[in-house]
């Protein structure tokens, strides 16, 4: 029997190797919907137009589309999503850049059951048709305690997705009751099999002298899930602790280093 989907079928090719790219060829009135900000290049004939949510067949009318707009507020992402449609004649291309140093990951959603989670700033652009929603927890401690990862995005449909995880990218393939513990903010995204919840790190010492945070995530199988090796939350840490003080900086290679900037009274509570 033939399935006719509600995506749009596009093609796809992902270029570099740290500071990637992907390519999106759209045949004639396709169409690939994304986050502001990550739009690199396109050819003539592609028109660019800003909608309010994201485009999909699930928003119904106006008031569909206000709600599903307004739920992306609460995730820091823009009100508005761009579609980029291919209005010319013939195979045309659109480009989209990742935002700092790591790998592009495509997501057939047709493989995971229609539903894949991910990071609320993992997501990149996906093909027209494909509902780009949030994935509340129902856990009173992810709430609390989740951090990065207690707000969730997700992609629903049946076409491509693709999201950005920061510096090396994992792929974990776990098994029924399996338990991978994960730092909140390493977590690219997993698929909707997968239980989450947030777990107290414990032990005076960890918490006192660890400094790897109260809480951990949990993740337990069966399901997949990606990892990345540099959140962007901790590359903008250490390059905020790098930046210079007010009285000038001692270097990276000083000796007393924070304990200095303690001792001249430059730590502001």
């Amino acid at each position: 029997m033939f399935y006719q989907k509600d995506a749009h079928e596009i093609d796809y090719r992902i270029y570099g190797e740290e500071m990637q790219f992907v390519e999106i060829e759209l045949d004639p009135e396709e169409g690939v919907v994304a986050e502001s900000g990550s739009f690199m290049m396109m050819d003539s004939g592609i028109k660019m137009n800003t909608i309010l949510g994201d485009g999909s067949n699930q928003e119904k009318g106006i008031l569909g589309k206000i709600f599903s707009a307004g739920k992306r507020i609460l995730t820091g992402e823009n009100l508005f999503m761009t579609v980029f449609t291919n209005e010319g004649n013939g195979k045309k291309q659109v480009s989209f850049a990742s935002p700092y140093p790591g790998k592009i990951i495509p997501v057939d959603l047709t493989e995971f059951g229609g539903k894949f989670i991910c990071q609320k700033d993992a997501f990149l652009c996906a093909a027209k048709g494909v509902s780009i929603g949030i994935e509340f927890s129902k856990k009173l401690g992810r709430g609390i305690f989740g951090g990065e990862g207690f707000i969730m995005q997700k992609m629903e449909g049946d076409g491509l997705g693709f999201i950005h995880a920061g510096g090396t990218m994992a792929k974990k393939e776990l098994k029924p009751g399996e338990v991978l513990k994960v730092d909140t903010g390493c977590i690219v995204g997993f698929t909707q099999e997968v239980d989450y919840n947030i777990e107290f790190v414990g032990g005076i010492k960890n918490i006192v002298f660890g400094g790897e945070g109260l809480f951990f995530a949990t993740l337990r199988g069966p399901g997949t899930v990606f990892i990345q090796s540099l959140p962007f939350s901790r590359l903008a840490g250490r390059v905020l602790s790098m930046a210079p003080s007010k009285g000038g900086s001692r270097g990276e290679g000083s000796i007393l280093g924070g304990i200095g900037d303690l001792l001249d009274g430059d730590n502001r509570f």
